[in-house]
């Protein structure tokens, strides 16, 4: 206690003086006019969860920014995207595998300006794993969506590489290897006559071995449907002897428009036991797949016994003599209702036929003239006369056989007797003066052919 009050009343007071306004005592007239001093600001309240508040506001400005700044960017990339690319000209690219490699080679090659835009194309394409990779060509100015398009589809170059008829194996093999745009080796020379002469289109690194074996799949599939619609008379017994046939027709002449009948003579020699006599057979017996002899047949030649000399055989070679293509199969299987027996070249690169021997003989003789004028190149002579020529009809005016092109191909030969009258023929023919022969002129145009000199 203090003073006869206990100490907590004491602090009762006190704390309560401290609540309740001071009373001033009054103040003078002087003391009224000062001015009266402000009152305190009143306490601050504290808010709960302010920090959070503060945060989110903080994270709501920056995603504001990056979504103008993205937005920004996105623009920018949309208009790199789709404007016309740097490339210049047209360019054949190969390109790699994988998205990467491909957007840093086509900005090495300028076919776009950065990688980037191409790789933002592509991932929010979601077109990363379509990529393909192979040879392209890419257009002038190409844009990068034309860029994916071409490598999604595997728009590739494709090459192509022409097949002749009447080619041996070993020689579509040996044509195949020189295409450098082909890959692998040939382990083994295909079976003669079983690869289909024509054009086929292939991507740059094909195999060669998958292209022989599309060669023996279309040849297989023509053949079944040419022997499907063969003549019921042909003396033909198997799809093999057809190709077999067919080799020999396709080497004996390059004109489509004499398949059939060249294929007639041979049916008939067949029908009637002959030997079908061919050149061409005898070549093969000597050289095999390698195709040509380098050399004129000689009487040695002819009377060489191989498997495949039709001179000395009786029936047909055992196997192909080459690739025969679909006209020639076309033509045994379906060949000209005629009674020839013989035919040799004419001069003009076709064949002179005949149903008899005697007939034969004359166009032999005719082909010798022929010939004769060939190698006498510098002789001053518009015609040439043989006294053991028979002549045969008269051509009519102005009529002539053309540029011998081609060399005999002569079932049976013969002679005829001596003594007869001669026979005038055109010697300009297979000379430089002949105009067929010449080849600056244009063909097609009469006005531009030379004149012929006759007489």
């Amino acid at each position: 206690m203090t003073d006869g009050v206990p100490t907590t009343d004491a602090a009762a007071a006190a704390r309560q003086a401290s609540v309740e306004p001071r009373r001033f005592s009054p103040r003078s007239p002087i003391e009224q006019m000062e001015p009266q001093a402000a009152p305190p600001p009143p306490p601050r309240l504290k808010m709960r969860h302010r920090s959070f508040v503060t945060f989110g506001s903080n994270m709501f400005t920056i995603l504001l920014a990056l979504i103008l700044v993205a937005g920004a960017g996105a623009y920018f990339v949309v208009r790199e995207i789709e404007k016309p690319g740097p490339l210049q000209r047209d360019k054949a690219l190969v390109v790699r595998g994988g998205m990467g490699d491909i957007a840093d080679q086509l900005t090495q090659e300028g076919v776009i300006t950065s990688p980037y835009p191409f790789m933002f194309a592509v991932v929010t394409q979601s077109h990363g794993e379509k990529l393909k990779a192979g040879e392209y060509m890419f257009r002038q100015g190409v844009t990068i969506p034309q860029i994916i398009a071409t490598l999604i589809e595997g728009k590739a170059i494709l090459h192509s590489v022409t097949i002749p008829e009447g080619l041996t194996s070993e020689q579509i093999v040996g044509r195949l290897m020189e295409n450098d745009v082909l890959a692998g080796e040939v382990r083994e020379t295909p079976a003669e006559g079983s690869l289909l002469p024509d054009t086929y289109k292939f991507e740059r690194g094909m195999s060669r071995t998958k292209l022989i074996k599309q060669m023996q799949d279309e040849q297989r599939d023509v053949l079944n449907r040419v022997w499907s619609r063969r003549s019921a008379d042909i003396p033909v017994k198997s799809a093999r002897e057809l190709v077999v046939l067919a080799s020999i027709v396709e080497k004996e002449t390059g004109r489509a428009d004499e398949r059939p009948r060249v294929a007639g003579v041979f049916i008939n020699r067949i029908n009637k036991g002959m030997k079908l006599q061919s050149d061409p057979t005898i070549v093969y017996g000597l050289v095999g797949g390698k195709g040509t002899l380098g050399r004129s047949l000689t009487k040695a030649d002819i009377e060489r016994a191989t498997p495949f000399n039709t001179y000395v055989i009786s029936n047909l070679p055992p196997a192909p003599i080459a690739n025969p293509g679909r006209a020639a199969l076309e033509a045994v299987a379906n060949p000209s209702r005629t009674k020839d027996l013989f035919f040799v070249a004419d001069g003009t690169g076709g064949h002179t036929f005949a149903e008899t021997l005697d007939q034969h003989n004359r166009n032999v003789v005719r082909w010798r003239q022929i010939e004769r004028a060939k190698a006498d190149q510098q002789k001053p002579v518009d015609r040439y006369e043989d006294d053991s020529v028979l002549p045969p009809p008269a051509p009519a005016s102005g009529q002539r056989s053309g540029a011998a092109t081609d060399a005999p191909a002569s079932p049976a030969t013969g002679t005829l007797p001596p003594g007869q009258r001669p026979r005038v023929t055109d010697a300009s023919e297979g000379t430089p003066r002949d105009p067929l022969k010449n080849k600056t002129f244009d063909l097609n145009s009469p006005k531009t052919v030379p004149a012929l000199t006759t007489r």
